[in-house]
């Protein structure tokens, strides 16, 4: 679905990835996983059209999208949830939702009802502002928004930041279930555990630079990863 190939961002005289390549494939949800600084959020950043890159190339579904402008992405197929949850706090629930499909035409309400199935409590909270959700709630409607545009890739920005270790698995069951119902993820997130347990693959990122990939399965075993991301507290 999504291949990345030896793209260079930079901000100015830095460079912020350094030719990094790797690919996500249709049904996954992936990970990149890396220390703060490590170009992940860059990453996101360049494939949502926000950062274009240098020098490389971005290939979605075949397309060749390396120097599409943020405001198609959408309609492309792909959206982007940032890190901060940046929804619109003086909106409701109900008008963020409908900011996530500004790009469609037609009507909204079947994709607002499934927003509701999905996250129950957006409903509850439906005509209250975005500024007096707690934290898990907005950001489970920062991904329903997201999702209002159906997306076939979504690109999730540490959605387990500053929430509860509850609402942390909530947030992770709901992005297993996105998958399961057909949206490919790739998912950025420090929560290195986390998200190898729910995560098909990973990528480990250093210094704007992809340094090993592999099976999820594998990175949670793996000595390095342990070392410098899990720590002792995860099982042997």
């Amino acid at each position: 679905m999504l291949d990345v190939n030896d793209a260079v961002v930079r901000y100015g005289a830095i460079t912020a990835l350094h030719g990094i390549s790797f690919n996500v494939q249709q049904g996954e949800i992936v990970t990149l996983l890396g220390a703060n600084g490590a170009g992940k959020s860059t990453t996101l950043r360049m494939l949502s059209g926000l950062h274009a890159p240098a020098s490389g190339q971005i290939l979605f579904e075949g397309q060749d999208v390396t120097h599409t402008k943020a405001h198609d992405f959408s309609q492309l197929g792909i959206s982007h949830v940032p890190e901060g949850r940046r929804i619109f706090p003086q909106m409701s629930v109900e008008e963020n939702l409908e900011m996530g499909a500004f790009n469609r035409r037609g009507s909204t309400s079947d994709d607002r009802d499934k927003m509701y199935v999905t996250f129950p409590i957006l409903k509850e909270r439906r005509k209250q502002l975005g500024s007096n959700l707690s934290g898990g709630e907005q950001q489970m409607l920062a991904i329903a928004r997201a999702l209002m545009a159906r997306p076939r890739l979504l690109l999730l920005d540490e959605p387990s930041m500053g929430l509860a270790p509850m609402i942390v698995e909530m947030i992770f069951g709901i992005i297993g279930e996105i998958r399961d119902a057909g949206t490919t993820v790739l998912v950025v997130e420090q929560n290195a555990s986390q998200a190898l347990r729910l995560a098909d693959r990973g990528y480990v990122m250093e210094n704007g630079r992809i340094v090993f990939g592999d099976l999820a399965k594998n990175l949670l075993h793996d000595e390095r990863v342990r070392a410098v991301y899990l720590g002792e507290s995860v099982e042997s």
